[in-house]
């Protein structure tokens, strides 16, 4: 049998090394290719939702990623999460947003679900992902959203201290009543790992290793 290959699509070359980590634990017969393409999210950003423009490039970022040789493919951006959905539409391949797992499994643990985000572009579909997940379990959830405000702007101005030290007070004075938090963003995860355990009120689901594993048993490959 032919090695499968998969291509991951970015919108932030950032991501790159950790996919290409998380591939090699959980993928590591399979063949992976990157592309990145950062006016998807910047465009999002700058307009303040997900434009039908962004949509349709990347439903050909998709196609062409196919076409090069791809059994399938993994989107790592949650503020486009909309547009896999439709993307997944037009191509018999798997086509796979990174949250879908994290999401069903948050829905899973407990009825009070924390969303912790540093945009609001990938905090509202992320949200109307877990209440997606939640109606397709047939669970009744209630959804708390926390927006870190200026964590954002801190690491675009390479001010990462500041950025971990807004997401850090989030989660812990904010996060208090929730039965577990899902970070809307993978590069919060590092900002959870470096807390002391106690101090991390609830479970917390981050997307990237969950969404790699998910394309192992698309493919076949068995549960990772």
């Amino acid at each position: 049998m032919p090695q499968r290959k998969l291509a991951l699509l970015h919108t932030s070359p950032v991501l790159t090394p950790l996919f290409a980590s998380l591939c090699a634990q959980w993928l590591p017969e399979v063949q992976i290719f990157h592309a990145v393409d950062e006016s998807l999210i910047k465009n999002t950003i700058q307009a303040g939702r997900l434009e039908k423009t962004t949509v349709r490039r990347l439903a050909t970022l998709v196609g062409s990623a196919l076409e090069g040789g791809a059994d399938g493919v993994l989107v790592t951006c949650s503020s486009i999460g909309a547009a896999v959905d439709v993307a997944r539409q037009l191509y018999d391949q798997p086509v796979l947003r990174v949250d879908a797992p994290m999401a069903h499994a948050a829905v899973q643990q407990g009825r009070r679900i924390g969303v912790l985000a540093t945009l609001r572009t990938t905090l509202e579909p992320t949200s109307a992902l877990v209440r997606s997940a939640a109606l397709e379990a047939g669970r009744e959830v209630e959804v708390i959203e926390c927006l870190c405000q200026g964590a954002f702007e801190a690491v675009l101005a390479g001010n990462t201290a500041t950025h971990d030290r807004l997401v850090s007070e989030a989660l812990t004075a904010r996060m208090r009543d929730v039965d577990v938090i899902v970070l809307a963003q993978a590069s919060m995860a590092r900002v959870v790992a470096a807390l002391p355990p106690h101090a991390v009120p609830a479970p917390v689901l981050s997307s990237p290793e969950s969404g790699v594993r998910q394309m192992r048993e698309v493919f076949g490959l068995g549960a990772g």
